[in-house]
């Protein structure tokens, strides 16, 4: 018996087509385990791969799909065995390797966790690497010393993935969220996952007008990245530092040093691609803690395996809110 999949052809210079196939389990890449697959989601790097590339992808026909979560059928490590509960995040699954965009995926062992107590395969996927990447910055700010009587904290790309797990999970934590969006229509969704002040885009998106202004933020989460980070190192209390996790405005920071240099505030870079096994043990249970599930569940667009190419092309321009949790058995 067949498996669907979403598979993204191209021919020499042609632009790359996404659409779903059958396969063979016998046409998946050779690997330690064997999953079946039951959601997976949509993140920047899945829209990327299911178009252009953006230098992603190494060959194809490519299978995309940076995260999954699902069942073991097949193991030949002595960490899983058959009918185990796993996630797969990051490793450049999805990019350079087959990932999960089809019913059934092989992996290297190490790229899995198990999937923990308090959470469905589903959830999961509603975390996904938005969520975890989210987790990862709020443990590095406090690492650095963020506490809730510190002030407010900031997150940038509020309607986003990242941007809506890390408000959830701050204002259960008791911090006081302002949530940056330049989408002002979503004023009401944002403010139900717990932001106390909404702050709109192009009050902090122009490019450094002084290098210290107001000391506003304890911290922020930022997935923006670009002229928007650049100005809110400006705006950082004193000794307190920002998470960067995303590059949606750009990859260049055009700051200035003074920020640092007279404030003393740091950039906390977070990887949740390559983090090794412990960080994500320990940042999988923190979300099953610190995250509201039923805020979590209010987040959700559900989606079947045949939106997945328009899915694609939306994250890109920006139009998808909250998570999209794709089931991979229809």
């Amino acid at each position: 018996m067949g498996l669907r999949a979403l598979v993204v052809r191209k021919e020499n210079d042609e632009k790359p087509i996404a659409s779903i196939e059958i396969i063979d389990v016998s046409d998946l890449p050779d690997s330690e385990v064997l999953v079946q697959v039951a959601y997976s989601t949509v993140n920047w790097k899945d829209g990327l791969c299911m178009g252009q590339g953006g230098g992603l992808v190494r060959s194809y026909p490519h299978v995309p799909g940076i995260d999954f979560s699902g069942t073991v059928l097949e193991s030949k490590d002595n960490r899983f065995a058959p009918g185990d509960k796993v996630i797969s995040t990051g490793w450049r699954v999805g990019e350079a390797s087959w990932g999960g965009y089809a019913q059934q995926a092989r992996v290297k062992a190490d790229y899995l966790v198990p999937l923990p107590a308090g959470l469905s395969l589903r959830q999961s996927m509603a975390v996904g690497t938005a969520g975890l990447a989210a987790m990862l910055g709020i443990i590095a700010l406090e690492k650095q010393g963020l506490a809730q009587n510190k002030g407010p904290v900031l997150v940038t790309g509020a309607g986003g993935g990242v941007g809506s797990i890390a408000i959830s999970i701050l204002a259960k934590l008791g911090y006081q969220v302002a949530a940056v969006t330049g989408r002002m229509e979503l004023g009401d969704y944002i403010t139900a996952l717990g932001a106390y002040r909404i702050v709109e885009r192009k009050e902090v998106s122009d490019t450094i007008k002084k290098p210290l202004e107001s000391q506003e933020w304890a911290g922020c989460i930022d997935a923006v990245g670009g002229n928007m980070l650049a100005r809110i190192l400006g705006q950082l209390q004193y000794g307190c530092s920002v998470a960067a996790i995303g590059n949606a405005g750009g990859v260049i920071v055009p700051a200035s040093v003074i920020p640092f240099l007279l404030r003393g505030i740091n950039i906390l870079g977070v990887d949740s691609a390559t983090q090794p096994y412990l960080g994500r043990i320990q940042a999988w249970n923190r979300i099953v803690s610190d995250l509201p599930l039923n805020i979590l569940e209010n987040m959700v667009v559900p989606a079947s395996m045949d939106e997945l190419p328009d899915l694609g092309r939306k994250i890109l321009r920006g139009e998808i809110k909250g998570r999209v949790v794709v089931d991979m058995q229809k």
